[in-house]
């Protein structure tokens, strides 16, 4: 490798490090109520508990108890959305695969449709979009083994057979929820939004997050060799069907810990790791960890852009979906399929 290159793979490094944390504090200014930089600094400054009055505490509150733990979460949400795409991706050998494909936001929304109808608690909303969204993935996975082909095949079937299940079932919840209160509230759950973020969602989701996470951060080297190919992964020495099951758990844990606390949030774990692809390469070992980044500062970009738009607040799904869409399809013009 040439000096440059080290060089530039250096600033690479530094700059996908650093970023998402720029980004975090840039959101701390952005919204209806303006601040300067003089004040956000003195309030982080502050510390997170402290007793202010008057303008200072509106200040103070603005920053620690609304904007903070929002973009805090919008991090965690988009980098595990994205690290847990790229890996899919990888072991699937499949550019339209994310984690979506296996049920996981199926489930998560239906267990979510449950909860608000029977219990109306975000604590059991958050208990129940996990729990279901960690069924579908098994459910998915048993479905897929009844048949003895290609097992990459069969899984991707399988989630696509129980999210349309449970896409039936989020329907009939629906259409059997009352019409004033408790719909609404689904729908706009389904929509994706982190306008109700605190510190206790984020404690919530960070442990199956980090799990998720680290987990594959940990195995992203036999990712590698599962992208050969079935033959070439066992031929040297790979026990592809442990590492298909670890990598799954941990996908599902990393996207059901983050569609838990934020609803559905489509295109991030399918367009990221195109946009790493066309950075780093396709080498999981730098792509997945480049994915973290990507995701987490497209993620805070587009959650700044829904608060701030209007004097109202676009729901993520929608923009995410709108920026997304077309962003593929230049993608898709711009690579020719080149990266895979």
């Amino acid at each position: 490798m040439s000096k440059s290159k080290k060089v530039n793979t250096k600033v690479l490094t530094i700059i996908l490090i650093i970023a998402p944390f720029i980004l975090l504090f840039v959101s701390l200014f952005i919204g209806r109520y303006p601040l300067t930089v003089n004040e956000v600094i003195k309030y982080l400054s502050l510390g997170h508990d402290v007793a202010l009055k008057g303008t200072d505490a509106i200040k103070y509150t603005v920053i620690w108890q609304i904007r903070m733990p929002r973009a805090i979460l919008a991090l965690l949400v988009g980098g595990s959305l994205a690290i847990s795409g790229g890996a899919l991706q990888g072991m699937f050998r499949n550019p339209l695969v994310d984690s979506g494909m296996l049920g996981v936001s199926a489930g998560a929304g239906f267990g979510a449709a449950i909860s608000i109808i029977i219990f109306n608690n975000t604590i059991f909303t958050y208990l129940f979009a996990f729990g279901f969204g960690m069924l579908a993935v098994v459910l998915s996975y048993l479905t897929g083994k009844i048949y003895k082909s290609a097992p990459t095949v069969t899984l991707v079937l399988g989630g696509v057979i129980i999210s349309s299940i449970f896409s039936a079932l989020l329907s009939f919840v629906k259409y059997v929820a009352d019409p004033y209160e408790q719909l609404p509230t689904i729908v706009f759950w389904l929509m994706g939004s982190l306008s109700s973020a605190n510190y206790k969602d984020i404690l919530i989701a960070l442990i199956p997050m980090s799990i998720g996470v680290i987990g594959i951060l940990l195995i992203r080297w036999r990712i590698n060799i599962l992208s050969l190919g079935e033959r070439e992964a066992k031929t040297l020495g790979v026990n592809t069907k442990l590492c298909r099951v670890l990598i799954l758990a941990c996908t599902s844990l990393a996207t059901a810990g983050a569609v838990c606390v934020s609803g559905t949030i489509g295109w991030i774990g399918l367009v990221i790791p195109h946009i790493g692809r066309m950075i780093v390469g396709n080498d999981n070992r730098i792509l997945l960890p480049t994915c973290i980044s990507i995701g987490a500062c497209f993620l805070i970009i587009v959650d700044n852009i829904g608060r701030a738009i209007t004097g109202g607040e676009i729901p993520l799904g929608v923009l995410t979906a709108i920026v997304g869409g077309p962003f593929y399809i230049y993608l898709l013009k711009k690579t020719r399929g080149g990266s895979w």
